[in-house]
């Protein structure tokens, strides 16, 4: 709980706004870069600055040290050049030898203890807060001198570093006092930037956020470009066409479904109306000394010591109804299927299945047509899927090309090695299908044939649901060009992609 409790409280001290937090990253960039940046130029120019005072000491003490080896040295020094303050030269005991300030006894004092290390001639320090240099910094070299007659002596120089604190001073004021407004500009910059960049999608958050289920036909605008924003643009406008061609499928959808449920129950409706009519006229009814309708169902007629109650319906009024009936149940039932199959739930790799088994059940199930029904094949056509549906399949193509055939209909099934897939073609010889109405002809509820009513027709949704099980099992469901009537082919593939017998076509059984 207390590792929520933290992540909530970074998460409120963050900006809530991508604005906000891009102008957030380049300050906190900008501070980053200028710490490491100005960091790192305080170290070298303060280095340098030591290396150049050191340099110019230590080249004080060793002209002092020169003139040493060459001879005595006078008392009174001349004042150094170069920026050195003083020079002096003591000798093994610490006793001033020589020097260019007066009463340098303190500073020969602090410096005694200053030697080059045996083997160097030189060495170097720097002194922080000596009493004798009144608590100032300096950078004191001493070199090793070694006149030829008599004892060695030690030449001290000393520069009072006042120049190199007060530069480093200035850059460091400097840096602090131009780190802030760098930090805002770098802030301000992002800010800016990203404004720009975040104000198409603004657009476009105001463009979706008025789509509405009325106002469906509404577009995000498109930047120029092909950035991110741009593409982001293009895919909801892409997401927002599939949204409205599905809902408008949906509406269509429901209005046809409920024109095709509407008709069933209207005809139902009537016939039960003109049944009770019929009854209630009193040619039909025993009280009044006429016999019994003949037309009345059985168990009417035989009970007609009294009066029918509400009267009998006739027996084709009854048939009439249940033909509507029937016909209503299988609307109910193909659109239960179709809102099964537009789930897409996932059926796993289904049973064995044989195509032409499949079509030959279908065949001996209408052993009296219209037309004759011929199946063909020359093995048997193996796949793997869901036996209701593929019968399903076979039923509505065989159905339909019933309804539209001439003279004759066909169902084939075979193996196509080439491409791995079985096959399962239905074909007429009826009008056939026009070239730009093979795709609308899979759409639900339509039927090409303007001449043909609801009645004597079908439903317009057995295409369909052979396509959508076609694409439920992997597969396709297209109509196929040449041929004088209408020829739908359904492929398959195969289990693990077996191979079938190339160039093999399906004779008749």
């Amino acid at each position: 709980m207390g590792l929520t409790t933290s992540r909530r409280g970074r998460s409120r001290l963050l900006p809530r706004t991508v604005r906000g937090r891009s102008a957030a990253a380049a300050a906190l960039a900008m501070a980053l870069v200028l710490a490491a940046g100005g960091g790192w130029l305080y170290v070298i120019l303060r280095a340098n600055l030591l290396d150049n005072a050191n340099g110019r000491t230590e080249l004080a003490a060793r002209e002092v040290a020169a003139r040493a080896d060459a001879g005595p040295l006078p008392s009174l020094l001349p004042a150094p050049r170069s920026g050195v303050d003083v020079v002096l030269v003591l000798d093994p005991r610490g006793t001033v030898v020589a020097t260019s300030r007066p009463s340098a006894g303190p500073l020969a004092h602090e410096f005694a203890a200053l030697r080059p290390q045996p083997g160097q001639d030189a060495a170097s320090k720097v002194l922080c807060c000596s009493r004798a240099m009144n608590g100032e910094r300096g950078d004191v070299v001493v070199v090793r001198a070694t006149p030829v007659p008599g004892e060695e002596r030690y030449v001290y120089a000393l520069t009072v570093l006042n120049d190199v604190d007060d530069a480093t001073h200035a850059i460091a004021l400097g840096l602090l006092g131009g780190a802030p407004p760098l930090i805002a500009l770098a802030a301000a910059i992002a800010w800016a930037v990203t404004g720009l960049a975040l104000r198409p999608v603004t657009a476009i958050r105001t463009e979706l956020a008025a789509v509405t289920a009325s106002e469906l036909d509404r577009r995000v605008p498109d930047p120029a470009g092909g950035d991110e924003v741009a593409a982001l643009a293009r895919t909801v406008n892409a997401t927002l066409d599939r949204l409205e061609q599905a809902v408008a499928r949906q509406r269509q959808f429901v209005a046809d479904a409920s024109h095709e449920l509407r008709n069933p129950v209207a005809a139902v409706r009537s016939q039960l109306e003109v049944a009770l009519a019929a009854a209630a006229r009193p040619d039909h009814r025993t009280g009044h000394g006429t016999a019994c309708r003949t037309d009345c169902p059985t168990d009417c007629r035989t009970d007609c010591r009294t009066d029918c109650p509400t009267g009998c319906p006739t027996s084709g009024a009854v048939r009439a109804a249940l033909a509507d009936t029937v016909r209503l149940q299988h609307v109910a039932a193909d659109l239960l299927l179709l809102a099964r199959l537009d789930a897409r739930v996932p059926t796993g790799t289904g049973e064995p299945v044989d195509l032409a088994l499949l079509a030959a059940e279908e065949a001996a199930r209408r052993p009296a047509t219209r037309v004759p029904l011929t199946v063909t094949a020359v093995a048997p056509v193996p796949m793997r899927g869901r036996s209701g549906q593929l019968e399903r399949l076979v039923a509505n193509l065989v159905d339909n090309a019933l309804r539209h055939a001439a003279s004759q209909a066909e169902v084939s099934a075979f193996l196509d090695g080439t491409a791995g897939q079985a096959v399962l073609e239905v074909a007429d010889d009826g009008p056939g299908i026009a070239a730009d109405q093979r795709e609308r002809v899979f759409e639900r509820f339509v039927r090409l044939d303007a001449a043909r009513d609801r009645e004597s027709g079908g439903s317009g949704l057995g295409l369909a649901i052979a396509r959508e099980i076609a694409h439920a099992h992997g597969g396709s469901l297209v109509v196929a060009q040449g041929g004088g009537g209408a020829r739908l082919v359904a492929r398959f593939p195969l289990p693990g992609g077996q191979p079938g017998k190339p160039g093999t076509r399906p004779g008749a059984l």
